[in-house]
């Protein structure tokens, strides 16, 4: 009789369990189907603007500015990987935590903004949650503005913050730049790139990069070089401003435009310039700058010791010196996309 009553309760547990356990699951489900779907990823441009904008009503510092000094920092981030980091998620600026808590500050690790400021430190409250975080994005753009608009927000006036930001003229000349670029345009999306002449012409090029030349002493060919008929069309490859116009005893007359990577274009051999390219003109990517040619290796206008082509190479700015790297690789990406794209008209 145990036995039967021990084995009608476990049958009776049976049953409760898939009486109300069944359903439950069964509820579940349709639960997971209408749950609400994630939400997008955010777009680092539209975020960085943000940022910027919102910095700017409470310095009074135009949102361009600030965006010129974070590219700058974020290009030498590309630049020295090795010896800086990007602090923020979307704000490139860098400083030391030294810097940051103040140079006597005993606590190097310090985010409370009154003993910062006692100590002279560079962190301040950007966001007001009470703390001075040297990773919060809006902390870093509060502090490094406020350096800036202590001098005041003409054009003189950054000029000069500048320089006792960075003590480097280079620098202030690339932040300068770059705030000039992002004023014309009203947008920060601006790394779109066309290929040095046009993709349907008759050209030809293989990467010469670090072979050796002789002229003028012995040397490596910092660039490549694009064989095409003599008045072809070169192209600027970026949106950037003319930084250097003029002769060259090995570049015969060429060019050298500053982009927002602080990546500097230079085009050699050319022979002439478009009426309107001065130093400080600024170019958008496939917009024509000059024309194919083959002057150089001599005083001004000395042409013809070599078929006309174009030379064309990239310095990267690593802050104190420039340093080349082979725009081969790059030149067929933007081969590729534009014949891409012309595919698709």
């Amino acid at each position: 009789m145990k036995s039967l009553q021990a084995y009608c309760t476990c049958l009776f547990i049976c049953l409760f369990s898939l009486v109300w356990l069944v359903p439950d699951t069964a509820r579940a489900a349709p639960a997971l189907k209408n749950e609400a779907p994630a939400k997008s990823a955010v777009n680092p441009i539209e975020k960085r603007r943000e940022l910027y904008e919102q910095i700017s009503v409470l310095s009074g510092i135009p949102w361009y500015r600030l965006a010129a000094l974070d590219q700058y920092e974020r290009a030498l981030t590309k630049a020295n990987r090795k010896s800086r980091q990007q602090l923020g998620q979307y704000i490139g600026i860098f400083v030391t935590e030294r810097e940051w808590a103040g140079l006597l500050n005993p606590d190097d690790q310090d985010e409370q903004p009154r003993s910062i400021r006692w100590f002279n430190g560079f962190g301040l409250d950007g966001d007001g949650d009470g703390v001075a975080s040297r990773t919060s994005d809006a902390d870093l753009l509060y502090s490094a503005a406020k350096k800036i608009m202590l001098f005041g927000t003409t054009e003189e006036e950054f000029e000069t913050a500048l320089w006792h930001y960075y003590h480097n003229p280079r620098a202030v000349k690339r932040v300068q730049q770059f705030a000039k670029l992002y004023a014309a345009f009203d947008r920060l999306d601006l790394f779109e790139h066309a290929f040095p002449v046009p993709v349907r012409s008759s050209f030809s090029y293989r990467d010469t990069w670090g072979t050796s030349r002789s002229w003028g002493g012995y040397r490596i060919h910092e660039g490549t070089d694009i064989f095409a008929h003599y008045g072809l069309p070169v192209r600027s490859t970026c949106y950037g401003i003319v930084e250097v116009k003029g002769w060259n005893p090995y570049g015969g007359w060429r060019l050298g435009i500053r982009d927002l990577n602080n990546v500097y274009h230079y085009y050699a051999h050319l022979s002439g310039f478009d009426k309107k390219i001065q130093i400080g003109t600024i170019v958008t990517p496939g917009q024509t700058v000059g024309w194919v040619g083959s002057s150089g290796y001599g005083k001004p206008g000395t042409q013809g010791k070599f078929p006309p082509h174009l030379h064309y190479g990239v310095y990267r700015d690593r802050g104190y010196v420039e340093w080349s790297f082979d725009p081969y690789p790059m030149l067929k990406q933007w081969e590729n996309e534009e014949r891409r794209r012309l595919k698709k008209k």
